[in-house]
């Protein structure tokens, strides 16, 4: 399935129909996928059609399948729910309603679909395909289709793309919806936090998620819950009294709320619900605690998509899209997904066989088969929790000392990994260093002991509690040294930017000179810039995204209504040019600006052009982004002053440069839940490492992978030598001379209407889940 160079993206949908329908439960998120379904669509020079109202539509035929335009789309990024409607449609579950279907199909010459839905909706959707040809037969011996119109129409292809927002289907590491759903089940935490804080309650939560347990599993992660009930794992017999310790132990050490989140789907071992009212009348009647149960509902599904989920279902569309037109009558329907960051083409069938599994292996009480079939991401969350929760510090000391410090400019997350990375090597027997102010404090002995109860609640607050500066280590060094031996510091956790990799390096190279410094240590990258080498991701980088697009959302819809506007934004980033083009992608942007392309006074030239044509359609607002450090000439004044100028008597302009708005606020789901498996993964491989590094009776580490970076690549987080990553670091810079994300930006440009040629040759190949998984 892998596409040749030579084909020309433009043609690839010349003479063909695409039709695009969401159906079953909402999930925001749904309408950047329709919205990419039918710009891409265009784009390839298909005839691209809405279905409204799901299958029902299909089924009703009519009014209800409509062609779709590039501006009939435009607005739609920021909105919840699903534009076109989605119902839960009877007939379309009987044979004589999906003939309705097929008759209206052909009729208009469609024989792309592209089905955005839950498992039971794309299911549905290969059934659809399986008794076409059956179908067409039929519907022309009954004279309601001419030999002609069969012909045409003589096979149909199928592409899903899953929208749920319990990220119950398996093959995919996060379905469309599931990321926003985290936001407002953390909104909500966040809140009931600050109250049941004051008044020292217990408070239960039930989310939503059927019969999956991820919401409430990384929800539990998220907000550092005291337990979590998910179908998947029933947990042991006897668990009212182990819950009931565990919440009076909680308040003996000084704890002031204690929080239980429970699936929906929660049973216990002999497969009865456990409920929030059940666990509440458990506490309150035990432990005599003010207990207050919340069920949280439809919220979840509302509201506007988070950055995340705009990104996904616009990615998710362009390449199901790719996958509809390379489609021939043997490829089996697909699944678009992501795994990691990579998008990943998966046979349908496949998808929901292993999904089917899960649910066969809970009811046999196969539960550790279950979690496996969930997937590599479901996995590691359960794994992580496992080792935070329900569990006691050892009697038994390591005598071990781990130091932990945050480097350059603070950012969201930050505080998780550091919780994370104290309490697990607290249960690894180890002591947890805090050195105060980074690698300054660490020269000047700022550095004290941190126990369980010191980072209680650290999840959820934004900026670094450690405090952070951007001083580098090489200037205090021998001091750095004389500390590492004083407090017998035997390994190291740096959280933190670019300064945190150079540092680290700095550590590295002075290792000849000074003893000291022969000791692991791990980098971890936490920075909204997103630019240290070695890692896909940096914590605080979603956090900022969010931010980003949500003032991007306000400032577009003050240019609602009549007037022409256009909005210069500047974001963050250093020279790297992530957040203006991933923001760029969430908020629909005209054009972002960025160093790792240059660009020049034609390519502003075609922008400004590009805008006064834009003013002449329905759509009377534009957006521009500019990384901050793009250019050193063409800088914010001086864009906004041309397109000012060339705007004139068409388009007015306002600028807006967001600053360090963009490093504060709380952390988003993606980010605390990054830093929690980050911080506890990173004290694990130290431990290890100092077994192995320990000679004589002490630590002795100078080999080039006892200093690595912590970074997420392609599917899994790995540890790479600092060393090693020197090559592929443009210091100057301060970048990654290999960054991922480079490869989306032609589709930003597809997005906004430009015409360029987006690189057919990296698109996904078909791969199979059931081998991936083990499933049978």
């Amino acid at each position: 399935m892998q596409q040749a160079k030579s084909v020309d993206p433009t043609k690839m949908g010349v003479g063909r129909a695409i039709a695009v329908l969401t159906s079953g439960g909402d999930a925001q998120g749904m309408n950047a996928a329709v919205r990419a379904t039918v710009r891409v669509g265009i784009y390839t020079g298909a005839k691209v059609y809405f279905v409204h109202e799901g299958y029902q539509g299909l089924v009703d035929g009519g009014d209800n399948i409509r062609s779709a335009t590039w501006e009939s789309v435009s607005m739609m990024l920021q909105l919840g729910g699903t534009v076109i409607g989605s119902a839960r449609c009877q007939d379309f579950r009987t044979k004589e309603g999906r003939a309705k279907a097929v008759c209206n199909l052909v009729k208009l010459g469609i024989t792309n679909l592209c089905v955005i839905g839950g498992d039971g909706t794309l299911t549905g959707a290969n059934e659809f395909r399986n008794e076409w040809s059956e179908q067409l037969q039929t519907l022309l011996k009954a004279g309601k289709i001419t030999a002609e119109e069969a012909q045409r129409s003589s096979h149909l292809n199928i592409v899903g793309m899953v929208g749920s927002i319990d990220n119950d289907f398996c093959g995919t590491d996060m379905t469309i919806g599931t990321d926003s759903a985290l936001h407002r089940i953390m909104d909500v935490v966040d809140a009931i936090t600050t109250t049941a804080q004051s008044h020292q309650r217990a408070f239960i939560l039930e989310v939503m998620g059927r019969h999956c347990g991820y919401l409430a599993l990384v929800t539990a992660l998220s907000c550092g819950a005291d337990w979590v009930f998910i179908p998947e794992m029933p947990p042991d017999e006897g668990w009212e009294d182990h819950l009931c310790r565990r919440l009076t132990y909680q308040r003996s050490i000084g704890n002031r709320l204690n929080i239980i989140i429970v699936a929906e789907g929660a049973l216990d071992l002999h497969g009865k619900p456990i409920t929030c009212d059940m666990i509440k009348d458990l506490v309150t009647k035990k432990l005599g605690f003010d207990t207050r149960a919340t069920v949280l509902g439809h919220v979840q599904r509302g509201g506007t998509p988070s950055a995340f989920d705009r990104i996904l279902g616009s990615r998710m569309g362009v390449e199901a899209v790719m996958a509809l037109l390379e489609a021939t009558p043997e490829t089996p329907a697909c699944v678009v997904s992501l795994s990691g960051n990579q998008a990943v083409r998966l046979p349908l069938m496949e998808c929901v066989q292993v999904t089917k599994d899960v649910t066969t292996a809970m009811a046999e009480g196969k539960f550790d088969e279950a979690i496996k079939l969930r997937g590599k991401s479901f996995e590691n969350n359960w794994n992580t929790y496992k080792l935070l929760a329900h569990v006691t510090a050892p009697d038994v000391k390591s005598n071990i000392n781990i130091a932990i410090l945050n480097v350059g400019a603070p950012c969201a997350g930050m505080n998780a990994a550091v919780r994370s990375a104290v309490r697990i090597g607290i249960l690894q027997g180890h002591t947890m260093l805090a050195v105060y102010d980074g690698f300054e404090g660490l020269g000047q002995g700022n550095i004290e002991p941190m126990t369980w109860s010191f980072v209680g609640g650290w999840t959820g607050k934004g900026g670094s509690n450690l405090g952070t500066k951007r001083t580098l280590p090489a200037s205090m060094i021998e001091d750095i040294s004389l500390n590492i031996a004083k407090f017998n510091i035997h390994a190291l956790v740096i959280i933190g930017g670019f300064e945190a990799f150079v540092g680290g390096l700095e550590l590295l190279t002075a290792r000849e000179k000074y003893e000291e410094l022969c000791i692991p240590l791990v980098i971890i990258p936490a920075t909204v810039s997103n630019n240290v080498p070695g890692s896909d991701f940096s914590i605080g980088t979603d956090t900022a995204l969010n931010t980003i697009t949500t003032t991007c959302d306000r400032i577009k819809q003050s240019a609602a209504g009549t007037k022409r506007r256009v909005f210069i934004i500047e974001t963050m980033g250093g020279y790297c040019g992530y957040l203006a083009t991933m923001a760029g992608l969430a908020a629909g942007a005209d054009a972002a600006y960025i160093y790792e392309e240059p660009f020049g006074i034609r390519d502003l030239e075609t922008n400004v052009e590009h805008l006064l044509q834009k003013m002449k359609t329905t759509v009377k607002r534009g957006l521009i982004l500019r990384n901050e450090k793009c250019n050193a000439n063409y800088t914010t004044d001086f864009i906004f002053n041309l397109y000012s100028e060339e705007g004139k008597g068409v388009f007015d302009c306002r600028k807006n440069v967001l600053g360090h708005m963009q490093q504060g606020g709380t952390p988003t789901p993606f980010d605390r839940n990054f830093g929690t498996k980050m911080g506890a993964k990173s004290v694990l491989w130290l431990t290890d490492k100092l077994k192995e590094c320990y000679r004589h009776g002490r630590i002795f580490a100078n080999t080039p992978d006892s200093a690595c970076v912590l970074g997420m690549k392609k599917r899994s987080l790995v540890f790479q030598p600092l060393s090693g990553l020197k090559q592929d670091t443009d210091f100057e810079h301060r970048l990654s001379k290999t960054q991922w994300w480079l490869r989306l930006r032609p589709i930003l440009k597809i997005l906004a209407k430009y015409n360029i040629t987006l690189d057919t040759s990296e698109t996904a190949t078909l791969e199979h889940i059931i081998n991936k998984t083990g499933a049978v």
